[in-house]
């Protein structure tokens, strides 16, 4: 079967001693695959260190599944659909540190958009906007909480965009009027009235 120490079997046959155990087998189709596999991947990632892990992972995973190949299609063609899928596995980007271990928490975490909408329904803003009129409200619902542009808000709410800006700019001094009667009358530090 070897001559000269090259195996002259066929890749069905090396393959399937393979999936028998023979380690010679899995040698043989590394000598006959390993050079153009490392071509070939290089070719799709420059990373040579990338390359010859994924190489080696390969035939690990030949070792381990030799005996899934059904005998369709040459050995070749299958083991660099493994060699490829192995690259790409491999040159998946991990997920950051930070959100790795955020996964483990037992409590999830909220997000900024949460935070913004628990804040409006129960601290002072909440209340400042509920006391609004229902046209100035509907504004401040669009373009602040909503994310939306003074045209998109315009056709949303079937006014112009003039009118939009208007009742924007009544909303904002209507909240600074309520916000600022609520809030402390001296600054904690100076002892002076707020303006």
């Amino acid at each position: 079967m070897t001559q000269g120490g090259v195996d002259r079997r066929t890749d069905a046959d090396l393959l399937a001693a393979v999936g028998d155990g023979d380690r010679a087998a899995l040698e043989g189709l590394y000598r006959r695959h390993a050079p153009w596999l490392t071509l070939r991947l290089s070719q799709r990632c420059r990373d040579e260190d990338l390359v010859d892990q994924a190489l080696q992972d390969t035939f690990v995973t030949v070792w381990r599944k030799a005996g899934t190949w059904t005998g369709a299609g040459d050995v070749g063609a299958w083991i660099w659909g493994v060699a490829i899928r192995t690259l790409m596995a491999r040159m998946r980007p991990r997920s950051p540190l930070v959100a790795r271990l955020a996964g483990r928490r037992h409590e999830p975490l909220a997000s900024a958009e949460d935070l913004v909408l628990t804040s409006l329904q129960h601290g002072e803003l909440g209340p400042a906007i509920d006391h609004l009129s229902p046209e100035l409200r509907s504004v401040v619902q669009a373009t602040v909480l909503d994310g939306l542009t003074t045209s998109e808000a315009a056709r949303l709410l079937g006014v112009p965009q003039g009118t939009v800006k208007t009742r924007m700019r009544r909303a904002r001094e209507e909240l600074r009027a309520a916000l600022a009667a609520s809030a402390p009358s001296t600054l904690p530090l100076t002892g002076k009235a707020l303006p």
